[in-house]
């Protein structure tokens, strides 16, 4: 009898455990990043004060036009419409302050690499990852985590605009492909791939090595076309770099046509088998902006106040439709990763322990 009896647990709990895996449809994830975005503009849309001064805006009178609004939520809908039109409805945005919802960074840096360290990472590292310079990442992070298990081996790929991103996920020690900076396709470029080789080169960027959005975007979305990564990672930048510049035109531009890249991207996986209704978009910025004086928006760091503030988005197939979540709550960057890898039904272990699952992402 006793041996029935622990037949029938195995068995109960074999079935629990197929259950549950079953439950969550994600098969794959999409990380976006876009730097230094605050949030800002991302809930309340143009702000004002910036949009009327003619030391952040070129056309003042046009760009007051094209962004602005007598509502917040006309604002950020003119600015950002996947995210107000497609994300708010069926999915999930986090880090609206002005409702007491708060997302932070953990690292005390807010700058760029400290803050994908701890997106991609789940933890803070302030002691060693405490400058932007290229140095390889000595930890691991949820992408090398994930590409070491056999299901996803190979099919882990990132996409950067910064030209840093092969030292923050480590490529020597990882092998994940990164395609950053001015780096050209990676694998045998199509014919579309050829051409941004060499336009690449021979459109004017004052930027360094950094690149244009444009052609990370569309180097990523070949690639997603081509090689049907399970994991990718896309990372745009033009809102830091602008905002840096003091151009608030220029910023607010490059927030609405990367709002557009996400729109086009989230379509073309709602009309493809291997993706539709398989995919799980997290998107998110790697630390805040200044905001007490006019001229804080353009800088951030541990010297400028309010630099670690941030916001989250989600859309996917396991993501409960909450729309803007507007609860008291605090939600933090190291929690990104175990959220990631839980949404793909995995438990994301590192050293040390990474921030908690968002358990409202994923659906009970």
């Amino acid at each position: 009898m006793k041996n029935c009896s622990k037949l029938f647990l195995i068995l109960f709990l074999a079935c629990s455990i197929s259950y549950g895996q079953q439950k969550l449809k994600t098969e794959n994830i999409i990380l976006i990043t876009l730097d230094g975005l605050r949030w800002q503009e991302v809930f309340s849309g143009a702000e004002s004060r910036l949009l009327l001064d003619k030391k952040f805006v070129g056309d003042t009178a046009d760009t007051y036009k094209s962004y602005w609004r007598e509502t917040p939520a006309q604002r950020r809908e003119l600015l950002m419409p996947f995210f107000w039109n497609v994300i708010s409805k069926q999915g999930q945005l986090y880090g609206n302050r002005s409702l007491n919802n708060k997302v932070n960074t953990t690292n005390k840096m807010w700058f760029s690499y400290p803050g994908y360290n701890e997106i991609l990472t789940g933890f803070a590292d302030d002691a060693r990852v405490n400058s932007n310079d290229p140095i390889d990442n000595p930890n691991q992070t949820v992408l090398e985590f994930l590409n070491k298990r056999k299901e996803f081996q190979g099919k882990v790929a990132a996409f950067s605009s910064w030209e840093t991103f092969p030292w923050i996920i480590n490529t020597n020690r990882s092998g994940i492909p990164v395609n950053a900076g001015f780096r050209k396709s990676l694998t045998n470029p199509t014919e579309r791939e050829s051409l941004m080789n060499d336009l690449m080169f021979q459109l004017p960027n004052e930027s360094g090595g950094t690149r244009l959005d444009a052609f990370t975007f569309h180097y990523a979305f070949e690639y997603l076309k081509k090689d049907k990564p399970r994991v990718l990672f896309i990372s745009f930048d033009e809102t830091d770099h602008f905002a840096h510049a003091g151009k608030y035109d220029k910023y607010l531009a490059s927030a609405q046509y990367t709002d557009g890249f996400v729109k086009t991207l989230w379509e073309w996986i709602q009309s493809q088998p291997n993706y539709k209704d398989k995919t799980t978009l997290v998107i998110t910025t790697d630390h805040g902006r200044g905001d007490v004086n006019p001229d804080d928006w353009r800088h951030h760091g541990s010297k400028m106040p309010k630099a670690g503030e941030i916001w989250f988005a989600f859309l996917g197939p396991d993501t409960p439709a909450l729309g803007e979540v507007k609860s008291n709550q605090q939600l933090y960057q190291s929690q990104v990763a175990s959220t990631l890898s839980a949404l793909l039904g995995i438990e994301y272990k590192n050293d040390p322990q990474p921030g908690d699952i968002i358990p409202s992402v994923i659906k009970k």
